[in-house]
């Protein structure tokens, strides 16, 4: 691949760049839909929505990571993201995802109530992308 198809990619959570260097397509999940990206892509803004995000490098190597929530912006050769959390596959304990999931369900399930439903969602939503994360890598 060509060195002027890449754009310059940073992925910016509370604690850490997680991310910084270049990229040929990101694929990510938007709270419209997901979405591939190629260098000179429209300019724009969007929310994130919690998802694997696919990240091609230079010469086609291929990294996955989990993004929960966030904003993108593009501006043509330069993509910045700015994510709540931001998980490399081995930075993920599948077991702590697995208990989180079966929290958010019982929550979702049982309790009627004053339940926060939209935040237990997005619990069992981050759950489910971790364990599909931990899961997509362990069969490679």
């Amino acid at each position: 691949m060509a060195a002027d198809n890449l754009f310059d990619l940073k992925i910016i959570t509370p604690d850490r760049v997680f991310y910084s260097g270049k990229a040929s397509f990101l694929e990510l999940n938007t709270v419209e839909g997901g979405i591939g990206i190629y260098k000179n892509h429209i300019p724009m803004t969007t929310v994130l929505e919690p998802g694997i995000a696919t990240i091609t490098e230079e010469g086609g190597n291929k990294k996955e990571a989990a993004l929960h929530t966030g904003f993108m912006e593009i501006l043509g050769d330069r993509i910045t993201i700015l994510a709540e959390i931001a998980e490399w596959p081995d930075e993920i304990d599948r077991n702590r995802a697995q208990e989180a999931k079966i929290r958010a369900e019982r929550r979702l399930q049982n309790d009627k109530s004053n339940i926060n439903i939209t935040r237990a969602e997005l619990a069992l939503h981050k759950a489910l992308v971790r364990i599909e994360l931990a899961d997509h890598v362990t069969k490679q």
